[in-house]
């Protein structure tokens, strides 16, 4: 009987991916459900190919209360590869500031004209109305821990920032962070909804609340 060379799933493992299906369906039934919020951190999910680790909800809440007050009333601030950050200053009640997300993933497209492909590899690739020293603060989390990823991000920081940077990237990147964007390490330790194996640290170039 050829049915024989078939493998067959055990029970246990067949009720896990059934388990697993369900939870995904449910999941998908949330987002289209009404009420759903689009900006919530986790609507849309990490793609760990992408190197995505999405901060904690307390942690982007007060990056992006640190953000906002940063850039004043009225101020613009841009986002470059921390979509969760720019999801929690989407939720922000009675918000005066607006704000951008620079982002690979082009999931986020789902964000309308806010959203503006990045690729890190081409740092001044950018769009001609994303014009120079336009924003009153960047915030920022190069997606990898490489000097490489960091010197080519900083070019984009400093081409988009009228002065004030954010930066969250891993505490091994302390001198290499103040070598090309001349930032300090803040006090505030930045979580993520999952631990990651690297020491996570914040840096900025001007008096900040995260101390």
């Amino acid at each position: 009987d050829d049915d024989d060379d078939i493998p067959q799933l055990s029970s246990h493992t067949l009720a896990a991916l059934q388990e697993f299906y369900l939870e995904q369906q449910q999941r998908e039934g949330m987002k289209t459900s009404q009420g759903f919020n689009q900006y919530s951190i986790g609507s849309i999910e990490e793609d760990w190919q992408l190197s995505q680790f999405w901060y904690s909800d307390e942690t982007a809440l007060c990056l992006a209360k640190e953000a906002a007050l940063a850039a004043g009333k009225g101020g613009r601030i841009a986002c470059i590869s921390a979509p969760s950050v720019y999801q929690k200053l989407k939720e922000q009640d009675g918000k005066d500031f607006s704000v951008c997300i620079l982002e690979y993933d082009r999931r986020f497209a789902v964000y309308g004209e806010e959203f503006i492909f990045y690729d890190y590899n081409h740092p001044l690739d950018l769009p001609e109305n994303l014009l120079p020293h336009s924003f009153d603060i960047v915030i920022a989390d190069p997606p990898y821990l490489s000097e490489e990823c960091l010197q080519k991000t900083a070019e984009t920081i400093k081409y988009l920032t009228k002065g004030k940077i954010l930066l969250c990237t891993g505490a091994v990147m302390e001198e290499q962070a103040a070598k090309h964007l001349g930032v300090k390490m803040c006090k505030f330790i930045p979580k993520h909804s999952r631990n990651l194996a690297n020491e996570f640290r914040c840096y900025v170039n001007y008096a900040s609340g995260l101390d």
